[in-house]
């Protein structure tokens, strides 16, 4: 590459920064399990590679679980500082289960969260609605909708959380909302003919970013698109740049058995690009450097 246009990619690449959203059910997760090293060691690695991360199945009743793992999470890389915001616990029974976001709170700020009021006892958990401030002009803030479904009322629970999702682009009045989650939305607990009825299909703009038929379970004999991310608003999906399951396993090395002793889900995960358009950005290293490799006649001069 020629040196003007290495030049002008490099700072339009430093205009941009990528902002990683993720979903993950961590498969019962209790004070116990994070104290085993070999789970906190490959959750750690799996939560450092995002900006936010809703943890799912959460059923720690000590209250112990989130702190520990926060704050070896913050001992990790110096990716952080991250912050977590945590749920009720929420469920009808003696299964409760919580909802959590760890966040990177240098990148992100919760600015608003509530429990969807749930009157008509539609979910078995109901959203843990939260409103995040993101470094950008273009979309600074984003609604994040999250939800673990019954297996058994896949279909009802998603066709509420259509509601869900107009109440709070009402409440918010905005229309960017990401829904995440483990929705269990295939194989047995939802067939495709199903799928394609609901509102969030047949509604317009919705954007399923983690494609039918993408594998989000870990045992090699399933292979279900259950956790799901879904894009609605126009400036939100203007800035999509990839979406897929992270298959943690693979990237990590392990066994499928010391993989399920994490979890039997694949994190699944969307990236955006957030360009800092209409501001001033100082220069990365890489550019500063290449500026001093150009040729005195491609040099600016004063």
């Amino acid at each position: 590459m020629h040196y003007p246009a290495a030049l002008l990619f490099l700072i339009l690449a430093n205009g941009a920064q990528a902002f990683r959203i993720c979903a993950f059910n961590a498969q019962r997760l209790t004070l116990a399990k994070v104290a085993r090293e070999q789970v906190m060691d490959t959750l750690v690695r799996i939560l450092a590679r995002c900006d936010i991360t809703v943890l799912q199945e959460v059923v720690d009743s000590s209250g112990s679980a989130i702190p520990l793992l926060l704050r070896e999470l913050n001992r990790f890389d110096g990716s952080g500082p991250y912050s977590t915001l945590s749920s009720p616990q929420l469920g009808r029974s003696t299964y409760m289960e919580t909802y959590v976001y760890f966040y990177r709170s240098h990148k992100t700020q919760v600015l608003s969260f509530y429990v969807y009021n749930d009157k008509d006892d539609l979910f078995a958990r109901e959203p843990f609605v939260a409103q995040f401030s993101l470094p950008s002009k273009v979309l600074p803030s984003l609604v994040l909708v999250p939800l673990h479904t019954t297996p058994k009322a896949v279909e009802k629970e998603l066709n509420a959380l259509y509601h869900v999702f107009l109440e709070v682009s009402q409440h918010w009045q905005t229309k960017d909302v990401i829904l995440l989650g483990d929705f269990n939305a295939d194989c047995a607990s939802l067939t495709k003919k199903r799928l394609d009825k609901l509102e969030l299909r047949t509604e317009p703009g919705f954007h399923w970013v983690i494609a039918d038929g993408e594998d989000t379970t870990v045992r090699a004999s399933t292979h279900c698109t259950y956790d799901r991310i879904v894009l609605h608003g126009e400036r939100c999906r203007s800035l999509l740049h990839t979406a897929a399951a992270f298959d943690f396993p693979t990237s990590f090395q392990l066994t499928e058995e010391e993989a399920l002793n994490i979890s039997d889900h694949y994190p699944v995960e969307v990236e955006l690009k957030l360009s800092q358009a209409h501001s001033v950005q100082p220069l990365s290293l890489a550019v500063l450097l290449l500026l001093s490799l150009l040729p005195p006649q491609l040099c600016p001069t004063t």
